[in-house]
């Protein structure tokens, strides 16, 4: 279907109940429904935005376009659990209702003040030849759930030197100010990232550009987020317009950091190490992280791309959000770990040792599409060594460890309904350790895996058939010792 600019526009208070209920029925009939993430009820979900802790429960919200797998005229959608776990539909939060979101409510943060939550966000508009004008803009939420935007933007220009695109604020407290990174595209197509304060939330001041070390660096930084981990400066933003390299910057677009010194306000500046691809997988992208009430960092990021056809398109939805991660810093890279509460998924255990000598091998209830999986492989003298899942006569989903090249191998080929092939189906990323361990959450049409305790991360989507659910692993040219515990879901 080829939708026209009115169709993607049109507002949800047009749509009639009927075309709703036929949309719904269609999404239902979709055999990749996803059973334990976050996933629309219909349409098109995208960023994750306003992440926040708030009177003893976590608040998040995602981009969503109702009525179709496109990206067309963009609502807040609503969710909030005590858990991280399991999560309570609020339904709509943002309506794109006034003139300076009337093009759609875009990404955007939350922050907790004076006994509400605030969501700064960016409102997006259009001119009558099509030309964008976004604004940031206000919404307060009480202690019901009522939202109630501000009836003016607070920020209502572009700074000279900077396009339009210009989005996606991201807030935090420190001392008694309040701060916003904004993702910017210089005038020379260059991508960059912006720095605000204020003391209100409502009054802001602009800083200036914050100074990197990479000045040419992809052609817009969406999503940035910036926070402070175990005494050091963190900066998370999703580069557009990076040129694959080597095992780097393979999708269309990346999502990634940089760690270093914190924030030096005075001069705008920031000191850093190396830029890090965040997730090494096929599906990933504009993360936003929030910290709870014992301190923990916890990330979630979308799990899908931009300008990507996926296989749910044609039963009107597409995409998801990643299971909560929590971060900490280890020898200058960002761990992610699964946060422990997701261990409450987990139902009937099985648990098997093996020595594998060239060979594949299955066992009794290893089986499933649903499932968390851990792997730990030791003793490595094979040269290849790893699992395949979803699997059947004709499909399978490899990882791997390829211990002559020192790899971590993601293998989708046969995967199912293929997606984004033009950007290759093999992901993978060096390692250079003895002993592996994969940690899997597969879900019906997804998988996370976290090697060695959050080290890297792979997150994709891939679409077997229902009937592709064996599990294999296996050892070749030489043996390993694998340790193997699944947990139905």
């Amino acid at each position: 279907m080829e939708w026209t600019r009115q169709q993607r526009y049109r507002p949800l208070n047009e749509v009639s109940s009927t075309e709703l209920a036929e949309l719904q029925s269609t999404v239902n009939q979709c055999e990749w429904r996803q059973t334990f993430h976050i996933q629309p009820n219909t349409g098109l979900l995208n960023d994750p935005n306003g992440f926040s802790y708030f009177n003893g429960e976590y608040h998040l919200f995602y981009q969503w376009f109702p009525l179709g797998a496109v990206h067309g005229l963009k609502y807040w959608y609503h969710l909030k659990s005590k858990d991280l776990v399991y999560w309570d539909d609020l339904g709509v939060g943002l309506t794109p209702d006034s003139d300076f979101d009337s093009h759609g409510a875009y990404s955007g943060s939350a922050i907790e003040h004076q006994g509400k939550l605030y969501l700064l966000y960016t409102g997006n508009t259009r001119d009558d030849n099509w030309v964008r004008h976004p604004y940031q803009c206000v919404a307060i939420m009480d202690d019901d759930y009522q939202i109630t935007k501000l009836d003016k933007p607070v920020i209502s220009s572009i700074p000279e030197g900077y396009t339009d695109h210009f989005r996606d604020p991201k807030v935090w407290k420190q001392d008694d100010q309040y701060y916003a990174v904004i993702g910017a595209q210089r005038v020379n197509q260059t991508g960059c990232i912006v720095l605000y304060n204020s003391t209100n939330l409502l009054d802001w001041t602009f800083i200036g550009e914050i100074e990197t070390e990479m000045d040419s660096f992809g052609f817009m930084w969406e999503c940035p987020d910036y926070f402070e981990l175990e005494n050091q400066g963190v900066v998370i933003f999703s580069p557009q317009g990076l040129a694959a390299s080597g095992d780097q910057y393979q999708n269309i677009y990346q999502s990634g950091y940089v760690i270093g010194e914190k924030l030096d306000m005075q001069q705008n500046k920031l000191r850093h190490g190396d830029f890090h691809e965040l997730d090494r997988g096929f599906d990933f992208y504009a993360p936003q992280t929030t910290v709870d009430p014992s301190g923990r960092r916890i990330l979630v990021g979308w799990m899908g791309l931009p300008e990507i056809a996926y296989p749910t398109d044609s039963n009107g939805w597409a995409h998801c959000l990643t299971l909560p991660r929590e971060l900490s810093i280890q020898n200058g890279k960002l761990l992610q770990q699964p946060v422990k509460e997701l261990e409450a998924l987990r139902q009937q255990a099985h648990t098997v040792k093996d020595t594998i000598v060239n060979a594949t091998k299955v066992y009794e209830g290893f089986t499933g599409t649903t499932y968390e999986m851990i792997c730990e492989i030791n003793s490595i003298d094979a040269q290849t060594v790893g699992i395949e899942f979803r699997t059947s006569e004709q499909e399978k989903t490899m990882i791997y460890y390829d211990a002559i090249g020192k790899k971590v191998v993601l293998d989708r080929t046969n995967s199912g309904q293929e997606v984004g092939v033009d950007y290759g189906t093999i992901r993978q990323c060096a390692i250079d350790a003895n002993n592996i361990t994969f940690q899997l959450f597969v879900d019906v049409s997804s998988v996370e895996i976290f090697i060695n305790d959050g080290i890297e991360v792979f997150t994709s989507r891939i679409f077997p058939s229902q009937n592709s659910d064996g599990i294999r692993f296996f050892a070749s040219a030489g043996s390993a010792e694998f340790q193997m515990s699944k947990w139905d879901y």
